[in-house]
């Protein structure tokens, strides 16, 4: 039974019961009529009152904040109170419901790399992400409001609002940061509201230049020698040449097949410094043989022609130290230091090679000549593959462009790090300063050569 038909039928019920009482009493007085009719009019208002006094604290607690329990008068009016109150709560429900995920799909947007700007009709910004606002050096919480148009008017950006293109654009970003910036303009909703999307490729354009210039720079290092190749074996095919002529074009074909084998091998040593796992941390060697072989090596370079100066058997900072790593790629290293000093000395300079213990730990592999020196603007450049300052002098002498490159890798694969100073006609300095992870001393060791020194 409904809810109505019960209220309908207990009122009938009071209505008649009433009628009832006012008929006993008007036929009492003579007048059962009236009497009927007076009781049946006494329960309607009686009833009405009870109603209107019940609808009043309901609209009383409906006019309020609503906090406090909604009033239970009565069958119909408390079902109506206790529905209301129920649908409010359930609106609350959702409400706080709705929030927390707007709140969480705006912290997904702001865990994102790519900014996030939304634009009402009239290009006025209603919400932005903390990445837009340091792409277009905007303030997340001054501008909401503003007129885009008014804060960034770069004027490719503007031309794509106005022209409703969908095509991303580049452009540079906010001042301090010197971004550059690839910049997407969406259409979305029904009045024409826009999303403006950000992604800062400043590092993917340089990755993207670098890759560019170092096949540039390989096509241009194996066309050279090819082309010297191809001519050398024209020459010899065509021309008739004597025994001598024959000898010199052979020795020269001879170089340049050396040129781009050496040119080869560093780059499939790079790529196997990028593709590989770090090297071992407890692999150790001894400093004394890795700086032996580097003196042997540098000497029979250098052929007599610099003053190469090396440490002691008995320097108190080799005896007994030993440096993790792998050794194939730490003495290629710092052999390619001591080859650079080599190659860009001049006759009678001086080489020094120096391994020194650090106070705080870890120990310092330097290379320092007399040579000609490098310009401060391209030390940052150095280590940069191809990279040259000289591009002549560098074929003269040998080298690939790739020597530096492939020492940062190596450096950076054991935890170390490569400083270099260099002034120009002054010389320079390189330096590998290794951590306290990759070097250790045995006492016992350094204390027996200590003595061995001292009985000399």
């Amino acid at each position: 039974m409904s809810l109505a038909l019960k209220r309908l039928l207990s009122l009938l019920l009071s209505l008649s019961l009433l009628a009832l009482v006012g008929g006993v009493v008007g036929l009492k007085l003579g007048a059962p009529v009236l009497g009927t009719w007076a009781g049946a009019l006494l329960g309607a208002v009686w009833a009405g009152w009870r109603d209107a006094r019940r609808a009043g604290r309901l609209m009383r607690w409906m006019r309020g904040n609503m906090e406090a329990e909604a009033p239970r008068d009565g069958e119909l009016w408390g079902e109506l109170a206790y529905r209301t109150e129920r649908a409010l709560l359930q609106r609350d429900q959702r409400m706080q419901l709705e929030r927390r995920r707007r709140e969480e799909f705006l912290s997904a947007i702001e865990a994102s790399p790519n900014g996030v700007l939304l634009l009402d009709a009239d290009e006025q910004i209603v919400w932005l992400s903390q990445v837009a606002a340091v792409h277009l050096g905007l303030d997340p919480e001054r501008d909401i409001g503003q007129r885009i148009t008014n804060l960034v008017r770069t004027p490719a950006f503007v031309a794509a609002l106005q022209s409703g293109s969908t095509e991303p654009l580049l452009m540079a970003g906010s001042q301090p940061a010197q971004l550059l910036l690839s910049v997407l303009v969406r259409r979305y909703g029904s009045v024409g509201q826009r999303l403006v999307l950000t992604q800062d490729v400043t590092e993917r354009q340089r990755n993207e230049a670098m890759r560019r210039d170092f096949v540039a720079n390989v096509s241009h290092e194996i066309r050279t020698p090819l082309t010297v190749l191809a001519g050398f074996v024209e020459t010899m095919a065509t021309l008739p040449l004597g025994p001598d002529d024959r000898e010199r074009m052979l020795q020269l074909m001879t170089q340049q097949t050396r040129r781009m084998q050496t040119l080869v091998t560093d780059l499939l040593t790079l790529a196997r410094l990028e593709g590989s796992p770090q090297p071992a941390p407890d692999d150790w060697h001894p400093v004394a043989d890795l700086i032996e072989q580097i003196g042997v090596e540098t000497q029979g370079l250098s052929r007599g022609r610099h003053l190469i100066r090396l440490p002691g058997t008995g320097d108190a900072d080799l005896a007994g130290v030993e440096l993790a790593g792998n050794l194939s790629e730490l003495l290629s290293a710092m052999t390619n230091l001591a080859s650079n000093a080599v190659r860009y000395t001049p006759d009678e300079g001086r080489i020094s090679i120096g391994w020194q213990l650090r106070p705080g730990g870890g120990a310092v592999f330097e290379v320092k000549d007399s040579g000609i020196g490098i310009a401060r603007d391209h030390l940052p450049r150095l280590t940069e593959r191809f990279y040259r300052i000289d591009g002549s002098r560098s074929r003269e002498t040998g080298g690939t462009g790739l020597g530096l490159s492939i020492v940062k890798h190596v450096v950076q694969r054991h935890g170390a790090e490569l400083t270099i100073d260099s002034q120009i006609g002054q010389g320079s300095t390189f330096r590998i300063l290794f951590p306290a992870s990759r070097v250790r001393v045995h006492r016992a060791v350094a204390e027996a050569a200590q003595a061995q020194e001292l009985r000399r």
